[in-house]
């Protein structure tokens, strides 16, 4: 009697969170948690960082249940570097141990909180092949890469997290969403050079040489400065979404970007949620716009935000 070929599975949407160590990730993975799971989305955090510890949400899936980065420093005598990629080599190696813990979610929404190190995504293939494994489970991913905002103030870092962000990209060839991670708090750092368009939207970078021009250490850089932002301009791939994880506003643009990217599509229920979330936000201890409070303060007299075109409309 001939056997019935088996079934597929069936379609299970996530994010891959990423980024450099600080970058927000885990309270990213938090807060989005619990704006899904107000909409009425069934999500589960799944930790893929061996060295994460005292995580501040549930977590379903666990990958110090495997493999920890004190462990492997220990006994292979490694730093924490070496470490985290043998953890990720472990990791790959092991991804039945992977597989079986997924299934136990399998009608789920996934946020993978990924470790932080910046070769794992942009020079190192463990992460990279694991990601690819995901997707011949029939997952369908978007990599968030977040930045701390920070960088907006400082051009010479710009660059340098432009160039990161594009490499990014290349290497592990998912949908991608580029975030600026804690836009309330970037005016701390100091006012920054242009409106915050120009950085989200990475406009005409010879703006940026200019300002590093007029440094005397960065002068001597200066026709490398152009080459890296030729790069970046000539691939025209990396812009950034800005988040404020404690602003629904932010969030709800994040996630429809997200969404949007590896082609998840709102269910009424969850629309409704939204409207009604919204909604009950209004006259309420909601921070509302903090971080279009920071864009308008950039836009130039007489120009009108998005927002306000919209509000024409």
């Amino acid at each position: 009697m001939a056997t019935q070929p088996s079934q597929p599975p069936s379609l299970r949407f996530g994010q891959v969170v990423i980024g450099p160590p600080g970058s927000g990730k885990t309270t990213y993975c938090r807060g989005m948690q619990e704006f899904l799971s107000h909409l009425g989305r069934k999500v589960v955090v799944v930790n893929m960082d061996p060295a994460n510890e005292g995580l501040p949400y549930p977590c379903a899936v666990d990958i110090s249940e495997l493999v920890t980065l004190d462990d492997v420093m220990e006994g292979l005598k490694l730093g924490p570097n070496g470490g985290l990629l043998y953890c990720m080599e472990y990791l790959e190696a092991n991804l039945d141990w992977l597989e079986t813990k997924l299934e136990e979610h399998s009608d789920c929404y996934f946020l993978f909180d990924c470790p932080g190190q910046v070769e794992l995504y942009t020079h190192q293939n463990s992460v990279k092949n694991i990601f690819a494994q995901l997707a011949k489970w029939n997952f369908r991913l978007t990599a968030v890469h977040l930045v701390d905002s920070h960088y907006c103030a400082d051009p010479a870092k710009f660059i340098s997290v432009l160039c990161t962000s594009l490499s990014t990209m290349l290497h592990v060839e998912l949908p991608h969403v580029n975030v600026l991670s804690k836009m309330d708090l970037i005016e701390q750092y100091g006012k920054l050079a242009f409106n915050l368009d120009f950085y989200t939207d990475v406009m005409d970078l010879t703006y940026l040489l200019d300002h590093l021009a007029a440094d005397p250490f960065f002068r001597k850089f200066l026709k490398l400065n152009e080459k890296l932002a030729g790069v970046i301009q000539d691939y025209g791939l990396v812009s950034f979404v800005p988040l404020n994880v404690q602003d629904k506003e932010s969030m709800t643009q994040v996630l429809r970007t997200v969404d949007k990217a590896n082609g998840y599509c709102f269910g009424d229920l969850e629309e409704r949620n939204l409207h009604a979330m919204m909604s009950a936000a209004v006259g309420a201890d909601f921070q509302f716009t903090s971080t279009l409070g920071v864009q308008e303060r950039y836009v130039e007299d007489g120009e009108k935000t998005v927002e306000e075109e919209v509000m024409d409309l």
